[in-house]
């Protein structure tokens, strides 16, 4: 087993969890590292962090974060709604379903966070539908309706609450987040920074 693990924590109504996340899969993959997958309820880990959810953010910080996006879709060549149609789309939801389907190993959770992400901000979906959920486990090779039961179940909550407890412990306070060998890099704009450490 490799001694080289990635604890990826991030958000699926994040933007940049969406943009760095094939980018950041594939240099895990890459370098031999496991990931450990942390989905992430960034309305508690906010208010602890000084972070504020985007609607309470200065316009002009709202304004440069839609620069930033299509500047970055453009250059990574990921398409993205900057303003989605189904934007307040309750993300626990989803990251829910992620859950659950990460007890099919690694890859399904993965699968499952990245078409959650591409609902939301590729195919103008409404990512806490369950009927999109189902569409995106089905696109993962997955059972949907096994999957639904699952998520529902108080025991894969008591995960996701775990997960966020474990990211205000790490002091986390934005998305995506790594840590790596108790480094963290915050934003899939460091990911460069992280595939240097994984090829040391």
């Amino acid at each position: 087993m490799t001694d080289k693990v990635v604890d990826y924590y991030f958000a699926t109504n994040s933007p940049w969890s969406y943009l760095g996340h094939e980018r950041f899969v594939s240099l895990a993959n890459e370098h031999g590292a496991t990931i450990a997958l942390h989905p992430v309820d960034l309305g508690k880990v906010f208010p602890g962090s000084g972070g504020l959810p985007l609607a309470k953010r200065a316009p002009q910080r709202q304004a440069y974060r839609l620069v930033e996006l299509k500047r970055w879709s453009e250059h990574l060549r990921i398409p993205i709604h900057l303003k989605p149609k189904f934007a307040g789309a309750d993300p626990n939801v989803s990251a829910l379903w992620v859950l659950a389907a990460l007890e099919h190993g690694i890859g399904a959770g993965l699968a499952m966070a990245l078409g959650a992400m591409r609902a939301r901000w590729a195919e103008e979906r409404d990512a806490a539908d369950p009927a999109t959920l189902r569409y995106v486990a089905h696109h993962a090779g997955l059972d949907g309706d096994r999957l639904a039961a699952r998520a529902a179940e108080p025991e894969i909550q008591a995960r996701y609450d775990a997960a966020t407890q474990r990211a205000i412990d790490a002091q986390v306070f934005g998305a995506p987040w790594y840590v790596y060998r108790g480094e963290p890099y915050w934003g899939q704009d460091r990911l460069d920074f992280l595939a240097r450490a994984l090829s040391k």
